[in-house]
């Protein structure tokens, strides 16, 4: 039986201190789990209010450690670290469910091995094995009256599926154009899927196929991040670079890379909810002090990236080719003038910042850009923002009491007849009426963490509305859903439903970056743009970093953390640069890992 709505709201897990995570696990069978996790809050020292470091970082998720690692790597210790949330990790956070159970409500897999540096991390610290025995996977799919396909079918259009998707990957690097009228991944896809069905004589073989492309093309959604992959530009597909090696899962969970990443970074560097509100980054000297400049009275246009951002002088361009610079003082932190940059924090904390390295989530930025930044974002800068897709991307656990699907099962895909959902206008497909009837046919599979827990994605609008239902309607409809599907009444009832809210997190505002048709790899480009508070600044007041950051990653962990390593670059840079270095953290696993032949 899944438990009642408490009368009030089960307090989110960001509210509390370390020794209640396990009170989390409650909270998720009493109602709506926030995905977050929990983390002791530290407190820097400030006189007269304000406090003066060399390097503020803005945010603790993966691109903040990994720049607040790359920094002490080379000598830098005068850095503080500011973080909304009452923890570490950004999008990588798990819960415990009892029975020794936890699952990761964000960040799932290491996407690729070779060249991963996360994959790299995880097995110096012993967090992966490299002898790697996949299980078992047997997918089952079925429709809606519970006919099972047969895997001939299932494998046959897989296998043609994969094809289209990699046609639609070469339009980035090939010089050919697309067919007329097609513009996006989805609109290229179907079309493939039109002229590949055309050839099928028999109706319900047709029909069947097609469903399973459908349920093919839900599940991309997923993985891409976006409502429908009608959004996707076809011809940014391939700017995403896929390391090879497939995905790996971590044994004792995505969040135990944190653990690692956390070590070396004292912890009173670290301050937890303390939300960033202003940050004034181009700022001049007064009688009385630093001022931000008034860009109307300079008689600048914020829209000219030549006063706003200037070219990263070559020396440092050319210390930027290396991945650590070794400095020959005890410190690489003096840096720039003092207090070059102020950010006010929502809890009344001031900080003075020789420079700022700014991690704040793209959707955090759509919603907050204008009014975060003064003097605003350069307007190629706001483009960008505006221009780049954040999509909205759900997971559904369904913890049971006993299994009840064959143990030789691993997941069940469910085969949705969309027919009367192809008839739906756009318009009316965004009401809540429309939402409420059918949010739920966008779950494309159910599959197995283990015996007794069934995992469920959803993504885009579906997403956004399942994150406004209890989690008891949530755990009915997937109960429904299984009835249905399998042909069985007697499916149980979960005992337990955990369901992310991705969308609705305020420190999040979404999943992952994607591109949409008419913007470009370009746009990721100039997000990763640092601003420098004038022309003649060697160094920049702020640099970005974060997943949305890096134009051949945008999406993953690796990337967000190689762009938090290249921000603190930026900053580590000398006017003349001593030796180059590659950053190691032991072996030289890439180089090592070439030598093995992966599947």
């Amino acid at each position: 039986m899944v438990d009642k709505e408490p009368k009030t709201p089960a307090p989110s897990p960001t509210e509390e201190g370390l020794a209640d995570i396990a009170a989390a696990a409650a909270a998720a069978a009493a109602g709506r789990v926030a995905d977050d996790g929990t983390a002791a809050s530290s407190t820097g020292t400030a006189q007269g209010g304000i406090t003066n470091v060399k390097v503020l970082i803005i945010g603790a998720g993966m691109a903040g450690l990994s720049a607040a690692n790359h920094l002490l790597q080379n000598g830098c210790d005068d850095f503080l670290i500011v973080e909304a949330r009452g923890r570490v990790g950004g999008r990588i956070v798990s819960i415990p469910l009892g029975n020794n159970q936890k699952v990761e409500l964000g960040a799932n897999w290491i996407h690729g091995v070779l060249g991963n540096p996360i994959f790299e991390i995880a097995v110096h610290h012993g967090l992966v094995s490299v002898v790697n025995v996949p299980k078992p996977h047997k997918v089952v799919a079925t429709t809606e009256d519970g006919h099972q396909v047969p895997f001939s079918i299932l494998q046959e259009i897989y296998e043609a599926y994969v094809c289209f998707l990699r046609r639609c990957d070469e339009y980035f690097l090939c010089q050919y154009s697309p067919p007329p009228d097609i513009n996006s991944v989805g609109e290229h896809i179907n079309y493939e899927i039109e002229i590949y069905l055309s050839s099928v004589q028999d109706p319900k073989e047709k029909r069947l196929k097609q469903l399973i492309f459908n349920c093919l093309l839900k599940r991309e959604t997923c993985i891409t991040g976006c409502h429908n992959m009608n959004e996707v530009d076809l011809l940014e597909l391939g700017s995403y670079t896929e390391l090879q090696g497939g995905n790996i899962v971590l044994p004792a969970g995505y969040s135990s890379i944190l653990r690692p990443l956390s070590a070396q970074i004292p912890k009173e560097s670290i301050l937890t909810k303390c939300p960033v509100k202003k940050i004034h980054w181009k700022r001049k000297k007064t009688f009385t002090g630093l001022e931000t400049v008034d860009e109307n009275s300079e008689n600048e246009d914020s829209d000219d990236s030549q006063k706003t951002v200037t070219e990263v002088p070559t020396t440092a361009s050319s210390a930027m080719r290396g991945a650590s610079v070794e400095s020959n003082t005890s410190s690489n932190c003096d840096i720039a003038p003092e207090g070059a940059v102020r950010v006010d924090c929502e809890n009344g904390r001031v900080f003075h910042a020789s420079h700022v390295i700014c991690t704040i989530p793209l959707g955090v930025l759509k919603q907050t850009h204008r009014s975060l930044f003064d003097p605003e974002l350069p307007h190629y800068k706001q483009e960008s923002i505006e221009n780049l897709m954040f999509g909205t991307v759900d997971k559904i656990f369904l913890v049971y009491e006993r299994p009840f699907l064959s143990a030789a099962v691993s997941e069940v895909m469910l085969l949705w007849d969309d027919d009367k959902q192809d008839a739906v206008s756009e318009e009316e497909s965004t009401t809540e009426a429309y939402l409420s009837k059918n949010w739920y046919k966008k779950i494309y599979s159910f599959a197995k963490i283990t015996d007794t827990l069934l995992l469920g994605w959803v993504s885009g609008r579906e997403a956004e509305y399942m994150e406004t239902l209890s989690h008891e309607v949530v755990a009915d409809k997937c109960t429904e859903i299984l009835r249905n599907f399998l042909q069985d009444p007697y499916v149980p009832k979960p005992k337990m439903c955990v369901c992310t809210s991705w969308k609705s997190q305020t420190y999040t505002g979404g999943a992952y970056t994607s591109i949409p048709v008419g913007a470009t790899q370009e746009d990721i480009e100039n997000l990763a743009q640092p601003l420098y508070a004038n022309p003649q600044a060697t160094k920049p007041a702020i640099v970005f970093a974060g997943e949305h950051t890096h134009s051949s990653f945008y999406s993953t962990v690796h990337g967000a953390y190689l762009s938090g390593r290249t921000a603190a670059q930026y900053l580590l840079a000398n006017d003349e640069p001593d030796e180059i270095i590659m950053e190691s953290d032991g072996s030289d696993l890439s180089a090592w890992m070439q030598g093995i032949a992966l599947d």
